[in-house]
């Protein structure tokens, strides 16, 4: 664990990314990885019935940034794959966003064009200038009625708090659609790896300069490690100072169970993602991948979410008071030397994956102008 220029901790995008590009700088980069496996939580594996399953819900790749597009054109072969979810709501079955079907078929409207549709919206949202929580932001968008019905159960279901507990910025990520657009993602890029994405990370972290411990705890052998260059960390950002006796209030994460069933059928739904933002039940989706790149078998799996607060720590709760929080880890962070907080947990910030890989690219590139800087002595940029 000695002799390397680079240590990470994580093997997820943030880690992969940072690992690659040092590596192909000629760094020696070594990976700490607490998993048995690389990839974060985009693995990927064959399951029992020969389906490409994702182990921590499904990731959907989507992207307008260019650069991201080209990056992990590197490492892939992509198919199209335009995303779509639907949920059962008032036992119908609804697309999700909301757009013209929706509203049609909830409320037996006959609403044909995106005009009619901006008139139904405005007719029936309760307009705030400013929204302060989430339940404000949506109330915004679409009014009381859909926010009942789509809204507000979904997330106390998903974060354990109502949308008028979450910062605004939760629920204003969610589009509504004034057309029949169908698709849950509108950007220009929007595809899945070939082969699946541990297959991706496994080319991404392929450079004999990356070395990778799997099963390995940072906090348990990080007085092993010899001197390095940069040390990178994508954990949770409370973690990192647990042992710091003047930060002893932990951020709240939302962690999801995983449930899985084989059935002895062809398929089990219509679409691989089925939300059910009712009371009705206590998951918040069923996902069957088999959907996913057309897969071919005589079985399927469908996997249901639960989310829940203990666990793997997945998302972020963004409200004031963890922000307060944060800003106090934050504070010790900044105070560090050559130690990098990167990613999700680190950040304690929702990122989508093309984001995640910005965010560790913009890093690598920050870095390496201020290292240059330095080494040139020119000013600062």
């Amino acid at each position: 664990m000695k002799n390397f220029n680079i240590v990470i901790i994580g093997a997820g995008i943030s880690g992969s990314v940072l690992a690659e590009r040092y590596a192909a700088m000629g760094k020696k980069v070594l990976i700490i990885e607490k998993r048995d496996h690389i990839a974060g939580n985009c693995f990927d594996f064959y399951d029992d019935n020969g389906i490409l399953t994702s182990k921590y819900g499904a990731h959907l790749f989507h992207t307008n940034d260019e650069g991201v597009w080209d990056y992990v054109n590197q490492f892939a072969d992509w198919y199209p794959w335009s995303h779509r979810v639907i949920a059962r709501v008032d036992d119908k079955t609804v697309p999700i966003p909301v757009n013209i079907t929706t509203v049609n078929t909830l409320f037996r409207t006959n609403i044909k064009t995106e005009t009619e549709m901006q008139d139904w919206l405005e007719k029936n949202r309760i307009p705030f200038d400013q929204p302060q929580n989430g339940e404000e932001a949506v109330l915004n968008k679409v009014g009381e009625v859909l926010y009942n019905k789509m809204f507000k159960h979904y997330t106390k279901k998903q974060w354990d708090k109502y949308p008028a507990e979450l910062h605004a910025s939760v629920l204003e990520r969610i589009p509504v659609r004034d057309n029949y657009d169908d698709r849950y993602f509108s950007d220009t890029y929007q595809a899945l790896p070939k082969g699946g994405y541990t297959k991706m990370f496994e080319n991404i972290l392929a450079n004999p300069n990356i070395i990778i411990l799997l099963n390995t705890d940072y906090f348990e052998v990080q007085d092993q490690l010899g001197e390095y260059e940069k040390l990178f960390y994508t954990g949770p950002i409370d973690r990192f100072f647990q042992f710091n006796e003047n930060l002893k209030e932990k951020l709240e994460y939302r962690s999801i169970n995983f449930v899985t069933e084989q059935l002895d059928q062809e398929y089990f739904q219509e679409n691989s993602v089925v939300n059910y933002p009712g009371e009705e039940v206590d998951f918040t989706r069923i996902v069957e991948y088999k959907h996913f790149g057309n897969q071919q078998s005589e079985k399927t799996s469908i996997v249901k979410e639960y989310t829940v607060d203990e666990g793997e720590p997945y998302y972020p709760v963004p409200n004031d008071k963890n922000q307060e929080i944060y800003a106090q880890y934050k504070a010790e962070a900044d105070k560090l030397t050559d130690v990098y907080f990167v990613g999700r947990l680190a950040n304690y910030k929702y990122f989508n994956m093309d984001q995640a890989f910005r965010n560790a690219l913009d890093l690598f590139f920050d870095l390496e102008r201020k290292d240059n800087v330095k080494v040139s002595g020119a000013e600062s940029i």
